[in-house]
C-alpha cells in the first residue's frame, strides 16, 4: 500500500551535481554529546552566568518564575465525556500533574482535582526526566466512560517520545508484560483503531525512517504484538518528509485514513476502502480534511477545477462520497482579500467556527451547514460572533462536538481572548440558542504587570519592494519620541505562522516594566516591545508566506529591517537602543539581520537557531525544510541559499551587535550545533560580546519545566536589557 506518486515533483529530488561544501573549522562540534563537545559547553555556559546572573538576574528570574508558577493562571482543559482534563506544573511540582475535574467544579474558584499521573514522581520513580507529551484516549463504547489512553513522554523534552498505556481508573500503566501497549521512544506517532489495536506511525526499533528523520511506515499493532511483528499497511518514499496512519472513530464515520506528508507543504490523503488506499484527488498544495460526511479543503496557491479557480487560502467544502466518486462540485465557505485570512477553523456538532485575522486582529464567523446556499457552488449561511475587540488575538473552538452526556455541549465552544495589555480569558458559549453571541467567562488570567501604564499601537512599516508590513508597538503612555527608549523587536517570518497579539507576564516584568537608571538616556525609561508581521509567516494567508520561501526569503529579513527603520525613523528608539529576538526560524531571521543589518541594531538574541544553511539538511530534521529554504546540495539553489546562511556571512571588519545564542543539547528538531558553530566562529574571529548558553534538557523550546524556562528567558531579557538600557 505504497503512497508513492509518479505525477509528484518533489523539491528535494536527489541531483548529479552537489554545490561544493564551505570549510567548517567547527564541524567538530556537531558531536552532540561527545565529551571535547560538552568541555566547550561548560566553559561557555559558565562564561555566560558570569556575566549575566547578578542581583538583577537572580531578582528576574524570580519575578519570571513566579509568573510561570502562578496558580491564579487558567488551568486549561480538553473534555472527554463528564471529565474535563487538564495538565499542570508549578513550584511543588515542575514536571506536572495530569488530572481531571467535572464541569461544576471547575467553574468555581478551587476547583477539586482528582491526579490522574505525577510527573515528577513517575521520573523519580523510573530515573527518567520524563517530559509531558500529552494524552490520547481510546474512545469507549456509547455510554462507556473514557478509560484507557496512550501517554506520551518524552526523556529529555525532545521530540521523541515514549508512548505507554495508562488506565485511569486504576491509575497505572497497563503492564506490558500483560498486554499493555508500550511504543518505545523514537519520533512518531499513534492513534486507536480499537481496544486491542494501535495503528503506529514510528521510526522505533529500526522501523524505516525518511530522510527527515520521521516515520517512513505505518503498521497495525494488535496486542501483544511486538512492533517487528506488525502488519505494515502503509509507506511513502524516503525523500518525503513523514508517512503516518489514523483511525477516525466518530460514531457513524468510522475511517482509517493515511498521510503522505511530501513536505511541509505538499501533502497526499488516503481513505481506506475494501483494503485498498484510495486518493482524495486534489493537488498536494490542497490541504485536506475529513470531518463526518465532509471533504474540506484550503489551497496553498491558487487551484483551477472544473471551470472554476479558488485563491489561495480559501475554505472549500464538498461530501467526501461524492468526491471520492468523482463528483467535483465545490462549496466556498471563505474567500480571503486584501486583508483578511482564514487562520484555522473548529466543528461544533452542527456549526463551523472560522477563525479569521483581519489586518492582524481576530474576526469570528459561524457558518450553518443545514443553511446551504441555492447555488451549489456557494456556501453556508453565516454570520459574526461579536466577541472581538481590535488588536486583540480571539480564538473559538468546540468544546466537544461528539457529546453524549448529560451536559449536551455537542454546539458548546470555547473562546480564549487575549491581547498584548489583557490577561487572557476565558469563556464559554452554545451555538444554536438565542443567546448564543454572549458567551459567559468562565475563567481570567491574573494580571502582572500595571497594565493602564502601556498602550497598543499598530503601524505599517513599507518594505524595500513597496509592500506594506504591520507591526505591534507596545509601550508606555505619552512616548518619548527621541530615540533613547530601549526596544526590543521580535518576529518570525516562515512555514506561515503568524504572530499576533497576546498577554506576557514575562515580557511585562522583564521589559516593559523594567526601568533605565536615565543615565545615558537623560530621563527613566520602560522598555518598549514591537512585534513584526513579516512575510513568511501566516498573518495574511499563504500567499504572505510564499512570497518569502526560498530564492525569496530575503522579503522577510527586508520586511524586518524596514520595521526597525521604521521605528528608528519615528524616534520610537535608536541603533543604540535597538535589539532583536528570535527563536528557531526567528533564530535565522535574527542571525540575518546580525550579518545584513549590523548597523540597525545594538544586540541580539538568537534562540534554537538555523544558521549554517549549507549543512542544515545533514543536521537533525533540517531535511525536512528544504520546501521552506531550498535545498543546498543543489548548485542552483545553494547560489540563493547562501545569501541567508548567517555562518557563511561573516566577515571581518564589521562591527556586529552584541551577540547571545542559546539552545539545548537534547533538540531533536533543529539542534544545538549550529548555535554551537556560530558562536564559536565569531570568537575566533575576535568579534567583541559574543556569547553562548547550552541547556540540557528541553528539547527545541530550551526549556522542560517552569524553572528552565524562567532561566532561559531571564538570561534573554538580561543581555538584551544590559546591552540597549544605556545602564
Amino acid at each position: 500500500m505504497s503512497a508513492t506518486e509518479a505525477e509528484q515533483n518533489n523539491p528535494a529530488a536527489p541531483q548529479n551535481a552537489v554545490a561544493p561544501m564551505p570549510t567548517d573549522e567547527n564541524q567538530w562540534l556537531e558531536d552532540i554529546h561527545g565529551e571535547e563537545q560538552m568541555a566547550w559547553i561548560q566553559e561557555q555556559n559558565a562564561r555566560t552566568e558570569d556575566l549575566l546572573e547578578d542581583a538583577d538576574y537572580v531578582a528576574l528570574e524570580g519575578e519570571i518564575l513566579e509568573v510561570l508558577d502562578s496558580s491564579d493562571r487558567i488551568a486549561m482543559v480538553g473534555k472527554r465525556g463528564q471529565w474535563y482534563y487538564n495538565f499542570w506544573r508549578d513550584a511543588e511540582h515542575p514536571k506536572g500533574l495530569w488530572r481531571r475535574t467535572t464541569w461544576q467544579s471547575y467553574q468555581s474558584d478551587a476547583p477539586e482535582w482528582n491526579v490522574l499521573l505525577d510527573i515528577d514522581a513517575l521520573a523519580a520513580a523510573e530515573g527518567t526526566e520524563w517530559v509531558w507529551h500529552g494524552a490520547h484516549f481510546l474512545r469507549p463504547a456509547l455510554g462507556q466512560a473514557h478509560r484507557t489512553a496512550m501517554i506520551a513522554l518524552s526523556p529529555d523534552g525532545g521530540d521523541a517520545v515514549r508512548y505507554r498505556e495508562f488506565d485511569v481508573e486504576r491509575l497505572a500503566f497497563v503492564d506490558p508484560t500483560a498486554g499493555g501497549f508500550d511504543i518505545p521512544t523514537a519520533k512518531g506517532g499513534i492513534s486507536w483503531e480499537d481496544a486491542d489495536t494501535l495503528l503506529v506511525s514510528t521510526t522505533a526499533e529500526r522501523l524505516p525512517q525518511t530522510s527527515s528523520s520521521y516515520s517512513r511506515t505505518a503498521v497495525r499493532l494488535k496486542r501483544g504484538q511486538s512492533l517487528r511483528d506488525a502488519e505494515q499497511i502503509f509507506e511513502v518514499p524516503a525523500e518525503h518528509m513523514r508517512g503516518a496512519v489514523f483511525h477516525d472513530s466518530t460514531p457513524g464515520f468510522e475511517r482509517t485514513v493515511a498521510i503522505d506528508m511530501i513536505d511541509f507543504f505538499n501533502v497526499s490523503t488516503f481513505v481506506l476502502q475494501d483494503d485498498q488506499w484510495a486518493k482524495i484527488e486534489a493537488p498536494s498544495s490542497v490541504d485536506k480534511d475529513i470531518h463526518r460526511e465532509w471533504v474540506v479543503f484550503r489551497p496553498r496557491e491558487s487551484w483551477e477545477i472544473s471551470g472554476s479557480v479558488y485563491a489561495a487560502g480559501s475554505l472549500l467544502v464538498a461530501p467526501l462520497e461524492d468526491w471520492l466518486a468523482g463528483e467535483r462540485t465545490l462549496r466556498v465557505l471563505f474567500e480571503p482579500d486584501a486583508h483578511t485570512s482564514l487562520q484555522s477553523y473548529s466543528w461544533t456538532r452542527d456549526f463551523l467556527l472560522l477563525n479569521l485575522l483581519a489586518d492582524v486582529s481576530s474576526q469570528i464567523r459561524v457558518l450553518d451547514p443545514s443553511q446551504p446556499d441555492a447555488d451549489p457552488a456557494k456556501g453556508w449561511a453565516w454570520r459574526q460572533l461579536d466577541a472581538c475587540p481590535p488588536l486583540h488575538d480571539v480564538n473559538a473552538f468546540a468544546v466537544d462536538d461528539q457529546d453524549t452526556t448529560a451536559e449536551n455541549a455537542g454546539n458548546d465552544y470555547w473562546l480564549v481572548v487575549t491581547g498584548f495589555l489583557t490577561p487572557s480569558t476565558l469563556l464559554r458559549g452554545r451555538l444554536g440558542d438565542a443567546a448564543d453571541s454572549s458567551a459567559a467567562v468562565i475563567k481570567t488570567a491574573p494580571s502582572f504587570f500595571d497594565e493602564s501604564e502601556f498602550e497598543v499601537q499598530q503601524h505599517f512599516a513599507t518594505s524595500k519592494d513597496g509592500t506594506k508590513v504591520p507591526y505591534f508597538q507596545v509601550g508606555p503612555k505619552n512616548l518619548v519620541l527621541d530615540g533613547g527608549n530601549p526596544t526590543q523587536l521580535s518576529g518570525y517570518g516562515g512555514f506561515e505562522v503568524s504572530r499576533t497579539p497576546a498577554y506576557s507576564g514575562t515580557i511585562g516584568r522583564a521589559w516593559l516594566r523594567r526601568k533605565t537608571t536615565g543615565a545615558s538616556a537623560g530621563a527613566e525609561r520602560s522598555g518598549v516591545f514591537v512585534v513584526a508581521n513579516i512575510r513568511g509567516g501566516g498573518e495574511y494567508g499563504p500567499a504572505w508566506h510564499s512570497a518569502a520561501l526560498q530564492a525569496n526569503r530575503h522579503r522577510a529579513y527586508e520586511d524586518f529591517a524596514a520595521v526597525a527603520t521604521d521605528l528608528i525613523r519615528r524616534g520610537v528608539t535608536s541603533p543604540e537602543h535597538l535589539g532583536c529576538a528570535g527563536g528557531s526560524n526567528g533564530g535565522l531571521l535574527v542571525g540575518n539581520m546580525l550579518v545584513h543589518y549590523p548597523e540597525l541594531f545594538s544586540a541580539i538574541s538568537c534562540g534554537v537557531p538555523l544558521l549554517d544553511m549549507r549543512r542544515y539538511t545533514k543536521l537533525s530534521a533540517g531535511y525536512s525544510w528544504i520546501a521552506e529554504y531550498g535545498d543546498p546540495d543543489r548548485p542552483e539553489q545553494w547560489e540563493f541559499i547562501k545569501t541567508f546562511s548567517p555562518y557563511h556571512l561573516l566577515r571581518d571588519g564589521v562591527e556586529y551587535p552584541d551577540s547571545f545564542f542559546w539552545t539545548a543539547t537534547s533538540d531533536d528538531r533543529v539542534g544545538p550545533v549550529q548555535a554551537r558553530k556560530m558562536a564559536a566562529r565569531m570568537q575566533a574571529m575576535g568579534i567583541r560580546n559574543v556569547w553562548f548558553h547550552e541547556a540540557v534538557e528541553g528539547g527545541h523550546s530550551g526549556a522542560s519545566d517552569n524553572r528552565q524556562a524562567a532561566a532561559l528567558q531571564a538570561r534573554s531579557q538580561q543581555f538584551l536589557w544590559r546591552s540597549l538600557s544605556g545602564d
